[in-house]
């Protein structure tokens, strides 16, 4: 988290922080806003600084893969105990808000965007002891995806390579791996996630609630 600065605390006034000024969505837990920090175009890996809300480099990738899909997170979700008590052998959450990838149909390039996504499944993501949750979601009313309500409805290659992904992207010069990657899991309990999410946000966060 990047050290205070003067006039920080006013700068919420002209713009609202990505993850405590934003709605979790529409009709969450099923159909929830995203704010995208990495497209499929990125190889360095951006995240929203937590203090500040503008995008900051968090590493150049070693690996020479990009991520699938749009990917960023949900506002106003927290991964902590409710989320760590949907994930076997997490002892905690990864305390960070929930990650959130979004697929469509046409290329959108930009980052720090905001967009609409329908929730249908996920990925269970070890990072250590902590659960990392990775929701898949479509692009509201996609041309192509728009239809789809179930992770299954989606070709499985699409979600090999996003599984592929998370299990290399943070691999080392060793080999060595840091991350542990599930089976992927459907709707209903993507749903369960961000519902748990959002609780342990306003949990964590109850003067922003």
């Amino acid at each position: 988290m990047a050290g205070s600065e003067p006039g920080a605390e006013l700068w919420a006034i002209y713009r609202p922080h990505p993850w405590h000024g934003l709605a979790a969505g529409p009709e969450p837990p099923s159909l929830v806003h995203a704010y995208i920090e990495i497209t499929p175009f990125d190889l360095v890996k951006f995240e929203v600084d937590k203090e500040s809300g503008y995008l900051r480099v968090d590493r150049a990738q070693r690996t020479s893969s990009l991520p699938p899909t749009l990917y960023g997170f949900v506002p106003r979700t927290y991964a902590a105990n409710r989320v760590a008590a949907l994930m076997p052998d997490a002892e905690r959450g990864d305390l960070d808000p929930l990650d959130v990838c979004v697929l469509s149909e046409r290329p959108i390039a930009r980052a720090e965007i905001i967009l609409t996504a329908r929730v249908v499944g996920g990925i269970p993501m070890l990072d250590g002891e902590e659960a990392d949750d990775k929701l898949i979601a479509v692009l509201h009313d996609d041309p192509v995806h728009g239809s789809v309500k179930e992770i299954a409805d989606l070709p499985d290659v699409l979600v090999e390579r996003l599984r592929h992904y998370f299990a290399t992207y943070k691999l080392r010069p060793d080999g060595a791996a840091e991350v542990r990657v599930g089976a992927p899991y459907g709707r209903d309990h993507a749903e369960r996630v961000v519902d748990a999410a959002m609780e342990d946000y306003r949990a964590t966060f109850p003067d922003r609630s």
